[in-house]
């Protein structure tokens, strides 16, 4: 006998457009994290592993990810001895901060003559794209020294190009490679034959058209899902950077060893290598639209270095550091606002103060020190919210420096998507949006109790592990529900500011070698979009979370979830009237890798309203053109 889809009794949804509350620009941002994969092997242009040859080398002397070239000849790591004048890569200010084998380089010795020197292989090259090349490298002796692309065993070459090293200080050397054909598993190697001793300080490998050293198909793909705000560059790794390293040179910047094992950075051998600093930051967050949002690690870094940081930013091209800046290329101040002091402070996982007495007065000191450079910035304070001793001794301390109190939630679940599990795992991700409903309802409440007029920047969600799996359409129908009750709750819990941890291969964006594309997850922020910029319109008659409207410039803007497993759904929308058009987010399947397909809405509309049939785990997006409300 053949199975009958069931389906729900019909449910109309009344929007009530004459009854609009205000709805926060801030609540639809995301996070931007040197973690994981989000930076290299995502974000960045950068094709080269391991660039700066940070870390422990293996068993032969080569810094890891490296092979060597050359039978007899000899390597080490160079810059063990920070007198030697081996190292390349620096670090600026911070002093205080000690981390292993961050500045290092990679010494290779020719010993007896031939050909040496050092390769990696397993880099996807396209034919006839240009590559920008660099090396940073010295010697004691003239040296030819050559780079090539070439398969991964060096037997064909597909670009070359060679160039005279002199001896004395570091030199950089610049190319354009154009390789003659394609290849998925290519190699580069640089290599000499005098015998002498050459040491490479950073390598650097990038497509010819990237955006501040940024993939631009990753920022399209950011452009889609239109972050309104970007936190950055922690999260966890705010505890690790050093922001003044960021006025060095992308190659000369010291890489950033993780703390906690190497949690922010397991696909990096717990190294970053700090592609991407304030001025690249800046650059992005203009470029998709967003506003920029600052966390500072105070910690190591001083209240001054803190406070030299927001005049970076913000400070007039006379000031001391905003004079860095404009040598940077940016004479005008780039009126950072928003600031956060630290990250997760008060949790065993970071560095610095456990108790909330202790985060206050570390924080109250980079505070006083930030808003003397500049009174206009909004701070954000820290803590293992919801906790009332928190609220009190912290963000009662802080207020009214800092006005808005971080909130951090993930959800969590055992997810077996076998066949006979697939349906309870369904409904546990997509339900875990009321785990965070109510995080904000006891945060807020904590809150009132002590600190009132402070406000809730719940500054990083979603679902836990992200950065170690495929997204699915499960969890984009979770994030669909989530971002309408973050529309819902922002003004009745004083929420202005969510944003989700995070965009690059940590949820919205798959990034591979090949491309990038939106996530499930992703396709529900691109989706989101309609409602930027919009006033929230009261809804009845929707389950919890399930829609959302918003209303401007004459027309009305309607987001709905069947969040059923296995059942149609028919809704009627009923309130407005006008044109209406839409498309519906459907899959056949929820486990991962999964993704929506896109498709148009058929709608029919009566005196009742519009009626919309949705397939089971879809989301429908509506505009009906009013013409008549925001005009």
């Amino acid at each position: 006998m053949d199975t009958v889809l069931t389906r729900d009794p019909k449910k109309t949804i009344r929007i009530d457009v004459g009854d609009t509350a205000a709805l926060s620009p801030y609540i639809f941002g995301h996070n931007l994290e040197h973690t994981r994969a989000a930076v290299g092997g995502g974000l960045s242009a950068q094709m080269l592993r391991n660039r700066k040859f940070c870390g422990k080398p293996s068993p032969c002397g080569i810094a890891a990810e490296w092979e060597g070239i050359g039978d007899r000849a000899f390597f080490r790591p160079g810059g063990e001895n920070p007198e030697s004048g081996e190292r390349y890569t620096r670090h600026i200010g911070c002093e205080a901060m000690h981390r292993m084998n961050e500045l290092t380089s990679m010494s290779v010795q020719n010993v007896h003559g031939g050909v040496c020197g050092l390769r990696q292989t397993g880099l996807r090259i396209e034919g006839g794209r240009a590559y920008e090349l660099r090396i940073a490298a010295k010697s004691r002796l003239p040296v030819r020294l050559t780079a090539a692309l070439t398969d991964r065993r060096g037997g064909r070459v597909y670009a070359e190009t060679s160039f005279d090293l002199l001896p004395g200080d570091w030199q950089v050397l610049h190319a354009v490679l154009t390789p003659s054909s394609a290849d998925y598993e290519a190699g580069v190697g640089f290599t000499f034959t005098e015998k002498t001793r050459v040491l490479f300080g950073a390598v650097s490998l990038m497509p010819t058209d990237h955006f501040h050293g940024m993939r631009r198909d990753v920022v399209e793909c950011l452009r889609q899902i239109a972050p309104t705000v970007i936190r950055w560059p922690g999260g966890n790794f705010a505890g690790e950077y050093r922001w003044m390293d960021g006025l060095l040179p992308a190659d000369r910047r010291g890489p950033l060893q993780s703390c906690t094992e190497i949690e922010t950075q397991p696909y990096a051998h717990g190294y970053d290598n700090h592609e991407i600093g304030t001025d690249e930051f800046i650059a992005l967050c203009r470029e998709v639209g967003a506003e920029p949002f600052l966390t500072i690690n105070p910690v190591w870094c001083t209240p001054e270095e803190s406070a030299r940081w927001v005049e970076y930013c913000n400070g007039a091209a006379d000031t001391e550091y905003g004079a860095k800046r404009a040598e940077n290329g940016s004479k005008e101040p780039y009126h950072v606002r928003f600031w956060s002091l630290g990250n997760e402070m008060g949790y065993g996982h970071m560095e610095g103060p456990r108790t909330a007495d202790d985060y206050a007065k570390l924080a109250q000191r980079h505070a006083d020190a930030m808003l003397a450079a500049d009174p206009g910035i909004e701070l954000f304070s820290s803590g293992p919210y919801p906790n009332d001793v928190w609220a009190e001794k912290s963000a009662g301390t802080l207020f009214p420096k800092a006005k808005y109190v971080s909130l951090h939630h993930y959800s969590n679940a055992l997810l077996n998507y076998t066949e006979d599990e697939i349906e309870e795992t369904y409904y546990a991700v997509v339900n875990s949006v009321h785990e965070h409903a109510e995080k904000i309802v006891r945060m807020r409440e904590s809150l009132d109790r002590f600190s009132p007029e402070s406000r809730i920047s719940f500054d990083e969600w979603n679902f836990w592990y992200a950065w170690y799996r495929p997204s699915c359409v499960a969890e984009g129908v979770f994030t669909a529900k989530m971002l309408h009750m973050l529309m819902h709750y922002s003004d009745r819990y004083s929420m202005p500011f969510s944003t989700f941890f995070q965009p690059v291969n940590e949820g919205a964006i798959d990034v591979t070698p090949e491309g990038a594309r939106l996530t499930a997850d992703g396709q529900m922020f691109a989706a989101a979009r309609g409602h930027h910029g919009g006033r929230r319109c009261r809804i009845d008659g929707a389950d919890a979370f399930t829609a959302a409207a918003t209303v401007k410039n004459g027309a009305v803007y309607v987001t709905v979830v069947n969040d059923s497993f296995d059942r149609e759904r028919d809704f009627v929308i009923a309130g407005p009237a006008g044109k209406a058009e839409g498309v519906v987010y459907t899959a056949e399947d929820v486990a991962p890798p999964s993704f929506f397909e896109v498709k148009p809405l058929a709608i029919a509309s009566d005196e009742s309203g519009y009626s919309v049939s949705l397939p089971p785990h879809s989301v429908a997006a509506l505009t009906i053109y009013t013409g008549r409300i925001g005009e």
